[in-house]
C-alpha cells in the first residue's frame, strides 16, 4: 500500500465554550430550552408554509412569562402578527408550536 500523506491538524489553543442556554419556570417546574433564533425563524415560516395555512394558524408560543396560545396571520423580519393585533418580537419567544 501506498504512504498516505500527513495531514495537518491546527492545534486549539483557547476555551471552547459553546454551552446552550437554559431558562428556569418556577410555575411549571420544568426547564425551558432556549432555540436560537434561527430555529424560530424557520419553523415560523415551516408553519406559513404549510398547505393549512390559509389565512391564519393557531400556535402556542412560549414566552419567558408563559405559554400563549394565538392566531398568527403575518411575520415581518423582527415580529409576528397575531389576529388581534399584537406584535410579538420573535427575539422574545422560546419555543412554538402549531396546535
Amino acid at each position: 500500500m501506498n504512504k498516505l500523506p500527513n495531514v495537518y491538524a491546527n492545534p486549539i489553543d483557547k476555551r471552547i465554550n459553546n454551552v446552550q442556554d437554559n431558562y428556569y419556570s418556577s410555575r411549571s417546574s420544568k426547564i425551558i430550552k432556549k432555540s436560537s433564533e434561527r430555529e424560530i425563524n424557520k419553523k415560523i415560516d415551516q408553519i406559513f408554509a404549510s398547505s393549512s395555512h390559509i389565512s391564519k394558524s393557531r400556535v402556542l408560543i412560549t414566552l419567558e412569562g408563559g405559554i400563549r396560545e394565538v392566531d398568527i396571520i403575518g411575520k415581518s423580519n423582527n415580529n409576528i402578527l397575531t389576529m388581534d393585533g399584537s406584535l410579538i418580537k420573535i427575539s422574545d419567544i422560546l419555543d412554538i408550536k402549531k396546535k
